[in-house]
């Protein structure tokens, strides 16, 4: 008879569940998983960085809505990965880390990359951390993994394989891959409250709806919208909520959030946490009902008193509810007109800007020239601080997975991967890569893979020369004479590097010089970086690049 081993029931597994790429950093104690997706068909990208791997898993989820998988070599293979990790676990995404390990059978005794308590370190920022110390076991191991992952609020697993274990053979007939394993079904809400939340909101005299990455993960972005309409309510989208609903919607706001805040009798969150970004639930009007949707119960009534909260599937309570609410439509001119005109009065402010011909390059004249090049077939990743908080306010994101950032815990370095995994599944579709100077140096390198698997994406650098987001701070607080650590050197040449690896690179110090250097680098049919030098204290925005 036939003999396998543990890693061609990895592969087997990964092919049942639909993957059809793994993203990894080769390593000795794997290297026999590889051998079992070449047989089963799956692709192998290899990164320069493992945490280059488990931001292109991560990516890779976002895009497909499966769990996207790194695989990465034993010891520090493995606690690189961690900060991908951690990445996904605040966003919510589903992903598989496969970690080796020293062998099971000579534990203890000081093997090349052995390191205890691995499963510890990953059970803060995980969902499920296992190891598996019998071969013929493996396929229910990673039928557990995929289960959670893709379970209630979605999130990233981690199975450990020791080396004797992966390359443990067994007889080929004696391997059972698992079958029905998880569900797909929808958890739908409670009755009473849904009555209830559909009572306040047809009472509301200024509703307000707002959707974040539930609202993505649960294809909820057309329940959103039906529902925003028939409350006459005004729309506001974050995080990976954004562009599942088109900011042509007559209904969406973005520049007006702080003012609806304050004024609204009657919210509604869908898949939106109460963090930091809605300053906890303090910026919304201590007076109004809020109401609260999201598959994950303990984000419900987090830092902020609920009126409702709903635990559910966000696209099937919002059907629930639209049913509920019945047929017409409220209308809310006067409580819309003062949001839009509001939304005008930013808009015109920064026309000023978005425009200007100052050298060093204002940065919402880069902003500005970027959106022209973002269309339909175009997907942006977001990777840094300052240079990012202003691209996601004035380029046009328009369908889901259109925009993808670092989310909450605000890691830098994700770009890369992101684009990596962006341009596998989307081949078709342009991707333009808005990075901060920072930002670029933490995985720049994997500029390498992009050009050794012909994947190309433009990078375009808001190069002010500084960590902007805690240098105005520190300036703020200690003054100009005790800024430390948070300058970079004028003279990197980011464009250089990527040129050095094989692909394209442009210089950027005039606005006029914007277009044409983006456009040469979409032409170039390269991996392109676009290195732009930007004002460092550019005028109308305040510190974090946040607009006045």
């Amino acid at each position: 008879m036939a003999q396998i081993d543990g890693g061609d029931l990895v592969a087997r597994m990964l092919k049942r569940e639909g993957i059809d790429v793994i993203f990894t950093l080769s390593g000795g104690h794997i290297q026999n998983i590889y051998d079992g997706c070449l047989d089963e068909g799956i692709d192998i990208i290899d990164v320069r960085h493992e945490q280059v791997a488990g931001h292109a898993a991560e990516a890779y989820s976002r895009l497909t809505g499966k769990c996207g998988v790194a695989i990465v070599t034993a010891g520090p293979g493995v606690t690189d990965a961690i900060t991908a990790v951690a990445t996904a676990y605040q966003n919510g995404s589903p992903m598989l880390l496969i970690g080796g390990a020293a062998p099971d059978g000579t534990a203890f005794q000081g093997n090349l990359q052995e390191i205890p308590g691995t499963i510890d370190m990953f059970k803060p920022i995980t969902k499920w951390s296992a190891t598996c110390h019998v071969t013929k076991r493996i396929p229910d191991f990673l039928a557990q993994a995929f289960r959670v992952a893709l379970s209630g609020r979605y999130g990233p697993v981690f199975l450990e394989l020791p080396a004797d274990v992966l390359f443990g053979r067994m007889e080929e007939s004696e391997a059972r891959l698992p079958e029905g394993y998880r569900t797909e079904g929808r958890l739908r809400g409670d009755s009473k409250l849904i009555a209830e939340a559909a009572q306040a909101l047809a009472k509301a005299e200024r509703p307000l709806v707002m959707g974040g990455s539930g609202t993505y993960w649960s294809d909820a972005g057309q329940a959103l919208a039906q529902l925003a309409e028939r409350l006459d309510a005004p729309l506001y989208l974050n995080d990976m909520g954004r562009g599942c609903v088109s900011q042509e919607h007559p209904l969406f706001f973005n520049r007006s959030r702080r003012q609806a805040f304050e004024t609204t009798d009657v919210a509604i969150f869908v898949g939106v946490p109460m963090d930091f970004r809605l300053a906890f639930g303090r910026s919304i009007n201590k007076e109004a009902k809020v109401i609260a949707i999201d598959v994950d119960p303990t984000e419900l009534g987090r830092n902020r008193e609920l009126d409702i909260g709903l635990e559910g599937d966000p696209r099937t309570l919002l059907e629930e509810l639209h049913s509920e609410l019945g047929d017409g439509k409220a209308q809310h001119n006067e409580w819309l007109q003062g949001l839009r005109d509001r939304e005008t009065k930013v808009a015109e402010l920064r026309q000023r800007w978005i425009h200007s011909d100052s050298v060093p390059i204002h940065p919402l004249r880069l902003c500005n020239d970027m959106a022209s090049f973002v269309d339909e077939n175009t997907i942006v990743i977001g990777d840094g601080g300052d240079i990012v908080g202003l691209a996601a306010q004035v380029l046009p994101v328009n369908f889901p997975g259109q925009f993808m950032g670092p989310g909450p815990l605000g890691t830098l370095g994700v770009g890369t991967g992101f684009c990596i995994a962006t341009k596998y599944v989307h081949p078709e579709k342009k991707v333009l890569m808005v990075n901060g100077d920072g930002s670029f140096g933490l995985n720049g390198f994997d500029f390498d893979t992009l050009v050794r698997f012909n994947l190309p994406v433009v990078s375009v650098v808001g190069n002010d020369r500084q960590w902007g987001q805690i240098l105005v701070g520190q300036e703020r607080m200690y003054g100009e004479d005790r800024v430390i650590g948070t300058r970079l050197a004028d003279n990197a040449r980011y464009d250089q590097v990527v040129e050095a690896l094989g692909g394209h690179g442009e210089y950027v110090t005039e606005p006029a010089e914007i277009k044409p250097a983006i456009e040469r680098a979409f032409a170039s049919g390269k991996p392109a970086c676009v290195n732009v030098i930007i004002d460092q204290k550019p005028e109308g925005v305040k510190g974090g690049y946040e607009f006045m």
